[in-house]
């Protein structure tokens, strides 16, 4: 392969690359539902822009057409203008450098599909194979790969540019400061991987700035490849709803641009943040031959050295192991700033012997309350019990799981139940939504990532957990198949042992049981919730999601009249003698307001 480009780019002079397209545009123009929608509502903007940094010494520009591809269109409903956004991006780039005169060269940009979660190489293939056959027939020079987290997806990506188009490739992802993608995977290994794919250049844009690019390229060096680095210019953070990025000097991207020239970077940039005055400052630096004012510290992981631990099994892994049935009490944490009232009731459990453990609900109803998660340390190191607390994925984003389960592990809690939570309708606040980064199976598989010593993207945490994996259930659920479904891959996400939804007749696990040879799978704790009364039978059976009351049972606390409550309790004592032939253990639900009635039960 030949080209201009090519050879300027073997010349052994670094070509400098523009700045930050997209974030620029997004200031300059109100209301964007993209930045690349400024191509049709302010192409005049586009093209200034790209103007500024041919005048600041871009020997190359981007086409602002990053985020272009039809998935990411569709998501703001501007999947239609798909052909006229990139084919509009490259004329204005065509006419910017028209203006400006000079060789410059229009690299075609085309950024990652979507969220990491959603890569397949069969969906990426078609849609960037669509962008490279648009940018190449409008007349771009070169296509560019970049911002990529997901090695995978990258290399599907540059296999499909390279099944439609000839011109050259330049790819490009995103590394932390240690040198790693989003997924846990090394700069040296993503070099070495995208080796064999024929391309211009590979290197580091984006990330957390100058100092992780460099670190980055320094470990991608070798094997003869020409390095770029187009880093972002530094950590942005929020002022309200805009995106502020730090004010880095001029003078520190020109030291940046000599230490990225000694490391064998043959493009040098900038991304996000980056303004013509960085981008000129990278220029100078190239024409003075500028050297670094002192030798480049390649920063290493820093790594926790931790005594050598083992893992110790929890009470309730070891009763399960043993066959020894589990008896829990269901809690719900408190709706205020006091825990003691909780930690009163937790600490009478223990003493009377009659519970083994206590299960702590999470948000229940979408409600508010003290997290379930909290309560259960406040109750393990105040009561001696050990708890269950069911966490759910709803509220907090997956780094927010990562750091709670993290803190709760320090803190000595160990089982965890993985449930979907009650959706936020239910809730406090109308018209609030849930996180849901990762559903409950998301959840459970995230939880047994950080058991093997792993973040829930795969890099490497410094000390692994040793979390006893717990996951929910329905026999009663409307359509069975999901149910099950969804249950096969719980087990195969690392689910240890399972909890019900409250169940009001045991024929219901029959039948699910029925599915697995009549056995569980893993451990199976039944839910059981002793009715006080017909009136809460008939709103729990038509108002609770999940829930079915049998009408035999509805009726034997009519016929009770005023002795319903003890009805109830009742038929909980003959559920939980039935379980004890059919599951590991039960779970009661605590009544409302006045959970030590369970002891009455128990």
């Amino acid at each position: 392969m030949s080209s201009r480009f090519l050879d300027r780019l073997r010349s052994g002079r670094p070509l400098v690359a523009d700045g930050g397209m997209g974030t620029l545009l997004s200031g300059a123009v109100p209301r964007l539902r993209c930045p690349e929608e400024a191509n049709l509502r302010a192409p005049e903007s586009v093209v200034a822009l790209h103007a500024s940094f041919i005048r600041a010494g871009a020997d190359l520009i981007e086409t602002n057409t990053f985020g272009a591809n039809r998935r990411k269109l569709a998501a703001r409903f501007l999947e239609d203008e798909l052909e006229q956004i990139n084919s509009t991006a490259v004329r204005l780039a065509r006419e910017a450098r028209e203006m400006c005169g000079g060789e410059v060269f229009i690299a075609g940009a085309i950024g990652p599909l979507g969220e990491l979660e959603q890569f397949d190489a069969g969906g990426t293939a078609p849609l960037v194979a669509e962008l490279a056959q648009i940018l190449e027939a409008r007349g771009v020079d070169l296509l560019l790969l970049e911002t990529f987290y997901d090695l995978d997806e990258l290399v599907a990506a540059v296999e499909a540019v390279r099944g439609v188009s000839h011109l050259p490739v330049v790819a490009l992802m995103t590394f932390d400061a240690d040198g790693q993608t989003l997924g846990g995977v090394d700069a040296s290994v993503a070099a070495d991987r995208l080796d064999g794919l024929d391309l211009a250049a590979v290197g580091a844009n984006h990330s957390a700035g100058p100092a992780a690019a460099l670190n980055a390229i320094a470990r991608m060096q070798g094997n003869g490849r020409i390095l770029a680095a187009l880093p972002n210019v530094g950590l942005a953070s929020l002022a309200g709803s805009r995106v502020i990025f730090p004010h880095a000097t001029p003078e520190y991207f020109a030291e940046f641009a000599a230490q990225a020239r000694r490391l064998g970077a043959g493009l040098i940039g900038g991304c996000c943040g980056t303004t013509p005055a960085q981008i000129a400052a990278i220029r100078s630096a190239i024409d003075e031959d500028r050297a670094p004012s002192a030798p480049l510290v390649v920063r290493e992981r820093e790594l926790l050295v931790a005594s050598e631990t083992v893992a110790e099994e929890t009470a309730l892994a070891r009763m399960l192991r043993e066959q020894e049935f589990v008896i829990s009490v269901q809690l719900d944490p408190p709706l205020g700033g006091s825990n003691q009232a909780l930690l009163e009731t937790a600490r009478i459990l223990e003493e009377s012997g009659k519970a083994h453990f206590v299960d702590v609900n999470d948000n229940p109803r979408a409600r508010a309350r003290m997290s379930g998660v909290m309560a259960s340390v406040a109750i393990e190191r105040a009561c001696g019990i050990e708890t269950i607390p069911h966490l759910t994925p709803r509220d907090m984003t997956v780094a927010g799981l990562e750091s709670l389960l993290l803190g709760t592990h320090a803190e000595g809690v160990r089982n965890i139940l993985a449930v979907t939570g009650d959706p936020p309708e239910e809730g406090d606040y109308p018209g609030a939504r849930g996180v849901y980064e990762v559903d409950s199976i998301g959840l459970a598989r995230l939880i047994a990532n950080l058991n093997r010593g792993e973040d829930n993207h795969g890099r490497t945490i410094d000390a692994p957990t040793s979390f006893f994996i717990g996951v929910a259930v329905n026999p009663s659920a409307d359509d069975l198949d999901v149910e099950l479904d969804r249950f096969e891959r719980k087990l195969e996400a690392g689910a240890q042992f399972a909890m019900t939804q409250v169940l009001f007749d045991l024929q219901y696990l029959d039948a699910f049981l029925a599915h697995f040879g009549g056995r569980a799978p893993i451990p199976l704790l039944v839910g059981i919730w002793p009715l006080r009364s017909h009136q809460l039978a008939v709103r729990v059976h038509n108002e609770v999601p999940g829930m079915v009351v049998p009408d035999v049972i509805q009726q034997r606390l009519l016929d009770a009249g005023g002795a319903a409550a003890q009805v109830g309790a009742e038929l909980a004592r003959e559920l939980i003698a039935e379980a004890r032939k059919k599951a590991a253990g039960v779970y009661l639900v605590a009544p409302f307001r006045q959970p030590l009635g369970i002891l009455e039960i128990l």
